[in-house]
Formats: C-alpha cells, sequence, structure tokens
C-alpha cells in the first residue's frame, strides 16, 4: 500500500520556521516531521510515499536525493564521479516527489499525483502531524466498513474542521471544516491519517478545490465517510509552540508517536 503525504503548503502560522523551509522539513529531534510521520508509517509495513511538494518542495527533494548517501559508509571517485556503496543504514523506502503547485489546494495537490496512486487502496495524511494511531488497524477498520473514505476522528479545540459521528455507526453525518463557534467541546476533528478508495478523486474538480470541504462533505452527505476513532496521542504542528512541545517530548524520551 502506498502514504501520499501533502507537503505543498506555505505555513504560514510557523513562519518563523516554514520562512527558510517548508513546514514538513522544520525538525522534531534533528530530523524532519515528514521522517517522522513516514517511520510511523514504515512500522505497519508502508514503505512506499508520494510526497506532494509546492511550496520550497525543491528543500524536500534535496533531502530525499542526498538521504541514502547520508545514511551509508561510501567510496567516490572523484575523476569518474563513481560511488561505492559500502555500508547503508537506510529505510526501505520508496519515495516519488512530485511538484503540486505553489498554490495548489489539499484537493488539487491529491488529484495531481493521481497517475502515481494507482487502483488500489491508499493512505493519505498531512506533512505537520503526528499520533500513535495503529495505522494497521485503521485500515482494517476502513475495509470492513467499505466506505470510500475514513479518516482518523480526535479530539482537539475548534480550529479544525468537526464532524457529527452517528452514534449507531462509524459513519459521519455532517463535516465543516474549521466550523466557528460551534460550542461543542465534545467534537471529534479530523485528524488526518486517511484511508482512501481511489474513486474519491473524481470528488476534486480542479487545483482550487479544498480536500476538507467539498469532497469530505459530499462524501459525509452521502454515508460514504467513516471514522476511525483514536483515543490516543495526536499532535499537530501548526505553532511554534506546538513545535517546541513535540521536541520536548522527543528530547525527554517520551514521544508517544515513536512506535518504531
Amino acid at each position: 500500500m502506498k502514504a501520499v503525504i501533502l507537503a505543498g503548503g506555505f505555513g504560514t502560522r510557523i513562519s518563523e520556521e516554514s520562512s527558510i523551509r517548508p513546514k514538513p522539513m522544520v525538525s522534531i529531534g534533528q530530523k524532519p516531521i515528514i521522517w517522522h510521520i513516514m517511520k510511523i508509517y514504515s512500522y505497519y509495513g508502508i514503505n512506499e510515499f508520494i510526497i506532494c511538494c509546492g511550496y520550497k518542495g525543491e528543500v524536500i527533494k534535496e533531502y530525499f536525493s542526498t538521504y541514502h548517501l547520508l545514511k551509508s559508509d561510501f567510496t567516490i571517485d572523484l575523476s569518474s564521479n563513481k560511488i561505492d556503496i559500502h555500508h547503508a543504514t537506510s529505510e526501505p523506502w520508496k519515495v516519488t516527489l512530485v511538484d503540486t503547485g505553489l498554490d495548489t489546494m489539499t484537493g488539487g495537490r491529491l488529484k495531481k499525483v493521481k497517475e502515481y496512486i494507482g487502483d488500489e487502496t491508499f493512505c493519505m495524511t498531512y506533512g505537520d502531524g503526528v499520533s500513535d494511531v495503529n495505522i494497521r488497524e485503521a485500515i482494517a477498520f476502513h475495509k470492513k466498513e467499505g466506505a470510500s473514505a475514513t479518516l482518523t476522528a480526535v479530539k482537539q479545540p475548534g480550529r479544525f474542521g468537526a464532524f457529527i459521528l452517528s452514534s449507531k455507526s462509524a459513519r459521519i453525518e455532517n463535516f465543516r471544516e474549521k466550523p466557528q463557534g460551534n460550542g461543542n467541546e465534545g467534537a471529534m476533528i479530523n485528524g488526518g491519517f486517511f484511508v482512501l478508495e481511489p474513486r474519491v478523486l473524481d470528488l476534486i474538480e480542479n487545483d482550487q478545490t479544498i480536500w476538507e470541504r467539498e469532497p469530505l462533505e459530499k462524501l459525509a452527505k452521502n454515508h460514504d465517510l467513516a471514522a476511525y476513532v483514536h483515543n490516543g496521542f495526536w499532535q499537530a504542528m501548526d505553532s511554534l509552540r506546538d513545535r517546541n512541545y513535540l521536541e520536548d517530548l522527543w528530547n525527554q524520551k517520551n514521544a508517544p508517536w515513536k512506535v518504531w
């Protein structure tokens, strides 16, 4: 199975870092947060990634283009530029990096990598959030539900997209992106870590389609959006404060998302 990671946004809320690098490349414990996300998936056997680049995408491309060498011992013949690898410790990852545009919205980015996704069920998440969610269980849940899309439901304040979860089933009855003043402290929110069927890409109209609006709203209206409820750790890195919080957890060797 493949995992798509949205990594093209401007990251304006963490401008202290994103002014020089894309948000997925902001480091936690000397490793970019996108590396942490990929390690989570890899722990559950998913080692093929499609990264949707945009803002400062060259930084992400450069990181992965040199990753194998930096994790290896090697001899380089400077006269021929031939490199012999002696000992490599890099992960067994296959990474496809796609320039999905500077101003493309989340849905548009997903649509632009359709040819790399293929016709099989795939995972998708954002390049700025970590969790100890059990990916294997989420996939099994998705297949059992038979929905076109499954998102990971977590609890978080209302600046995120909230939805109403049916008390009778695991289907979402209503989805609203970043509702204002709903007053429902118990509302579940979209924590990402989606499991999707390729047919959901047909709901994306163009580059300006925001995945969390029309596509998810339509799926919810058609009772085709399921929620895998996760009561464990989840944290988005929206601000420098969030980044410092995650850094502290990592340095204290108390990072719940480190399942590997």
